[in-house]
């Protein structure tokens, strides 16, 4: 089988979001549907307390899930439905938004490095309406593999031997983040074709088919081929891959929806104290 090409490389751009913190946007906005099924990918991070103390106040979400991941750091949700998650080095919260939450997340540290990512992942129109729901999910809970030269925390998804903490059988989300700590690295991933693949190196520098990709890209691959791996030295990059929705993707903030219509009620629930009824 031939190898994915690099169909498309971006830099993540510095933006800010919440209340003034500062992140990276990775990608999202514009067409969304060469992203499909997500949304939107940050990365957060910093050393100055001052660029991550205003947190993330009281906001709403309908119609998608976000993944949070923290490598480094120390934050805490809060929702309208009680729970109270405390995310920690390596944890990973999963949200489902579904037909409506409102939550807030939160630093609960004043000073040092705090570091980490959040990808929203869309939902089927048929889906969009659940009931919202949450999932923390300790560091120690999720499986971890061993190559020559690098390790992977598989978080959710499944390809080959690899089968991560989280199965979602509708888009089939693949998530790992791989540390690559020598050029021995070298690995193929079967993902099926059709499916969206993205790599975001967030650490060093790593080749991507016959491509290199530096810290803070991101590039979007083919939709058939293998995927090509390749160790140039330490590098630090999260392997994202998923099933294409194939639907109109319509959004405004914090809600997703499939039409106009749709997101006008999100935004009247909101006003008048439905969205989470």
């Amino acid at each position: 089988m031939t190898m994915r090409k690099v169909e498309e490389l971006l830099v993540a751009r510095a933006t800010s979001d919440g209340d003034g913190v500062r992140l990276k946007r990775v990608f999202g906005g514009g067409d969304l549907s060469r992203f499909d099924p997500f949304l939107m990918m940050d990365e957060f991070g910093s050393e100055e307390a001052s660029d991550y103390n205003g947190g993330f106040p009281s906001h709403p979400h309908r119609g998608f899930e976000t993944i949070t991941y923290m490598l480094d750091g120390h934050m805490q949700h809060r929702d309208h439905m009680g729970n109270i998650g405390e995310l920690k080095n390596g944890d990973v919260q999963w949200m489902t938004a579904g037909s409506g939450i409102i939550h807030s997340e939160m630093p609960q540290q004043k000073e040092g490095h705090m570091r980490g990512f959040q990808v929203w992942l869309n939902l089927a129109a048929k889906d969009k309406m659940q009931a919202a729901s949450y999932d923390d999910i300790a560091a120690a809970a999720i499986p971890e593999f061993v190559r020559d030269g690098a390790r992977i925390k598989a978080i959710a998804g499944k390809v080959g031997s690899i089968e991560g903490k989280v199965q979602k059988a509708m888009t089939e989300p693949l998530y790992l983040d791989i540390d690559i700590h020598s050029a021995r690295y070298r690995e193929s991933f079967a993902v099926p074709e059709g499916h969206t693949v993205l790599v975001y190196v967030y650490e060093g520098e790593v080749q991507v088919g016959d491509e290199r990709v530096r810290k803070s890209h991101l590039a979007r691959l083919a939709r058939k081929g293998l995927v090509q791996l390749t160790g140039l030295g330490a590098a630090k990059l999260l392997l994202l891959a998923g099933k294409p929705i194939g639907e109109p993707i319509v959004s405004y903030g914090p809600f997703v929806m499939n039409t106009r219509e749709e997101i006008e009620q999100a935004l009247a629930d909101y006003r008048d104290g439905r969205l989470t009824a």
